[in-house]
């Protein structure tokens, strides 16, 4: 139910077409895990809470350090060796008193990735680390919640948004090992990327517009051009394969 406030604060977003005031309760009821706290998880974390989503849930186990503020913009010279979700967290509870944010000090593994995203909506992608990645999209599958995948390199950056039982997964993209290199990277990229993998997360809960589902969306900021790129699940992969064919036996 949306009080007094929230429908001053929301009003440029409950005039929308298709949001409406039904919609920005959908987004107050909504539960999204955010993996990251970095640039993408600042731009991902600001638009989510300013947009009113109910809980957020920001997982992180690094500290701030001055090579971050080029691009993590919700961290400043004075966090400097502080959590970066205890940093993150406290400056979006001022931004939107009425979201409830979890700050969670933990380094994402195989053995926790489960409990971490328990009793969520859906999960977003905001890491650097695509070993981390990967466990990110397969607990999505195994607990039937979509997965928002972004990542950035210099003056580009993807996103695609995986629905499971519907779409192709981050594992059918991308094959192999990625290398796990310091990573370049210009601050408004993940600005760019990030606040696209917010808009997917909204357009998600709402259930207006269409998403990015079977499409890898390549932003080229040097040439300023998008890309949209076809993708199919491979029906021998390790993530979704098996787990589709199980749920197709099943209906």
């Amino acid at each position: 139910m949306l009080t007094e406030s929230d429908m001053e604060r929301y009003d440029r977003q409950i005039i929308i077409d298709g949001l409406g005031q039904e919609g920005q309760e959908r987004l107050k009821k909504a539960r999204v895990v955010i993996a990251g706290s970095g640039g993408l998880g600042s731009a991902v974390s600001v638009y989510l809470v300013a947009a009113g989503v109910g809980t957020v849930r920001l997982i992180d186990h690094d500290r701030v350090e001055l090579s971050n503020l080029n691009r993590q913009v919700l961290h400043w010279d004075k966090d400097i060796g502080r959590r970066k979700v205890i940093s993150a967290s406290e400056k979006l509870r001022s931004l939107n008193p009425g979201v409830t944010i979890e700050a969670v000090d933990e380094t994402i593994k195989e053995d926790n990735v489960a409990r971490l995203v328990a009793g969520f909506d859906m999960i977003v992608d905001a890491m650097d680390n695509f070993p981390v990645r990967l466990m990110l999209n397969k607990a999505a599958l195994d607990r039937n919640i979509p997965f928002f995948y972004g990542g950035v390199h210099g003056f580009e950056g993807r996103a695609m948004t995986i629905i499971p039982g519907r779409t192709a997964c981050l594992k059918c993209v991308y094959h192999g090992s990625i290398p796990g290199d310091k990573i370049p990277v210009v601050g408004a990229t993940p600005a760019v990327i990030g606040s696209i993998q917010a808009t997917e997360v909204i357009k998600y809960i709402v259930g207006i517009g269409e998403l990015l589902a079977d499409t890898l969306l390549v932003y080229n900021g040097l040439d300023m051009e998008f890309t949209r790129f076809k993708v199919k699940r491979d029906p021998d992969c390790e993530h979704c394969g098996k787990w589709r064919d199980e749920v197709k036996n099943e209906c």
